[in-house]
């Protein structure tokens, strides 16, 4: 086991074991296991499995397309921020980990996508990674600003909690926004160089 991958097992075991507690009550710990799961967790353990003997990327390339999995991760993201299901997932363990699940899984797949795959097929997706990873960043702020400006709770389950709302919409902001960024300016910085003449 590489120690990108211990660190995303690691981290995934921090989040679900130490957050569930807090995360009914607590908007900002709900959205820290979301970002640990996404943005943390999911990352480190893509770097893990690029170029290994596990790398699925190697074995199926054609389903692991960065525009398609950033989409699909969009699509997780905003529908389980939607009150009903956000509701649901603070109040209900099955669907605390049903969404905990998707999130992972959409999370993953979007990383393998633009980390993963042998030398020849990690070049052709270079650049819809980089846009995959910018598009992610952008949603991830938007969501992130719409739950950390506004002047009222958003859910009414948390209405009397504005100010968590307000902390959790800012990590999703900061932790969110900066880390899908970094990963499309990592992968820029990398076309770039196999671009230079040598």
């Amino acid at each position: 086991m590489n120690a990108p991958f211990a660190l995303g097992l690691a981290t995934l075991a921090c989040v679900w074991v130490a957050l569930p507690a807090l995360a009914g009550p607590s908007f900002s710990a709900h959205m820290t296991m979301h970002m640990g799961v996404v943005a943390v967790a999911a990352p480190l353990l893509a770097l893990g499995l690029a170029r290994s003997a596990y790398d699925p990327v190697r074995r199926a390339p054609r389903w692991f397309a960065p525009i398609p999995a950033s989409v699909v991760e969009l699509v997780v993201v905003w529908l389980w921020h939607a009150p009903a299901l956000h509701h649901a997932a603070r109040e209900l363990a099955t669907m605390r980990a049903l969404e905990q699940a998707s999130f992972l899984l959409s999370g993953l797949w979007l990383w393998l996508s633009v980390l993963a795959g042998d030398e020849h097929t990690r070049d052709a997706r270079r650049g819809s990674g980089i846009l995959a990873l910018l598009l992610t960043s952008m949603h991830m702020t938007l969501l992130g600003a719409l739950l950390a400006l506004p002047p009222r709770a958003l859910y009414a389950h948390h209405a009397h909690a504005l100010s968590d709302q307000h902390w959790g919409g800012a990590i999703m902001l900061v932790v969110g926004g900066i880390v899908y960024l970094l990963g499309g300016l990592a992968l820029t910085a990398g076309l770039l160089r196999r671009a230079e003449p040598v």
